[in-house]
């Protein structure tokens, strides 16, 4: 599972990054170190041109809100419970087949968290109650040498029938692919964000892929070595923290295993 993850990029660097050709961004996002569902994140997506509809589908950068609804949602509330979407069952959930077909995205971050929990609590010394409690330990997860990770995503769009008139309708909302996790952060938790490999980003991106198989065949977990794990703070673990503080590693806590 991806809970939370730290996006600080500023919207020039995406652009050259992912060779974007439109910036659909009203007001640039602060740099976020602690975000949680629902909020507002950068997506990278190809949208065709209504205007010239045989034309390439073009690249652009807009705002989503991290959490999916789907367009036949009663409640945009949906969303917070649709923040990961399992790589394995993509093509067979009604929650995320068509936007799979259709409407796949980059999702950029410098790292997300995932909490270690001991649950071999034998050693731990018991509370006032009498109960012993495994301690949770965040690690921020990272690509290996740093820059960009692109997690894959699917988005999706849902219209407010309650919107006032004059205002957009649409909600534009997303949710980030998870995979098993590779073995050398597989240690701290059995599932991570799905990276789609920069040679495959054209054809991930292209709304006129639609082939199932070819597209779970562009979906590959992270080769070993990729990514890097140190332990941060459990500041993190409250949403109302937010800083570059929370990225930056603590001593004296080893990885899971090592």
């Amino acid at each position: 599972m991806c809970g939370r993850y730290a996006t600080a990029r500023d919207p020039v660097d995406l652009v050259e990054e992912f060779d974007v050709e439109r910036v659909a961004v009203e007001e640039s996002l602060a740099p976020n170190y602690n975000v949680a569902p629902t909020d507002p994140v950068y997506a990278v997506l190809e949208r065709a041109d209504k205007e010239q509809p045989d034309a390439p589908p073009q690249r652009q950068l807009r705002v989503v809100r991290w959490g999916l609804v789907p367009s036949w949602a009663k409640d945009p509330k949906i969303g917070s419970r649709l923040i990961n979407a399992r790589a394995e069952t993509l093509a067979e959930k009604p929650a995320f087949r068509k936007a799979f077909a259709t409407r796949r995205c980059l999702l950029p971050a410098d790292g997300y968290y995932e909490w270690y929990s001991d649950d071999d609590a034998s050693d731990k010394p018991a509370t006032k109650g009498g109960s012993k409690r495994a301690t949770k330990q965040p690690f921020f997860i990272h690509r290996s040498g740093g820059g960009i990770l692109p997690m894959a995503g699917l988005y999706e769009f849902w219209r407010d029938p309650n919107a006032a008139e004059g205002s957009d309708p649409w909600l534009w909302s997303c949710t980030v692919i998870t995979t098993e996790a590779a073995d050398d952060v597989g240690r701290i938790h059995d599932r991570m964000p799905m990276l789609v490999e920069p040679q495959n980003w054209n054809r991930w991106l292209d709304p006129r892929v639609d082939d199932p198989k070819d597209l779970s065949r562009l979906l590959v977990p992270a080769a070993p070595g990729r990514l890097a794990a140190y332990p941060v703070s459990t500041q993190v673990n409250d949403v109302r923290n937010n800083g570059p503080e929370l990225i930056a590693p603590i001593e004296g806590i080893e990885l899971p295993g090592s």
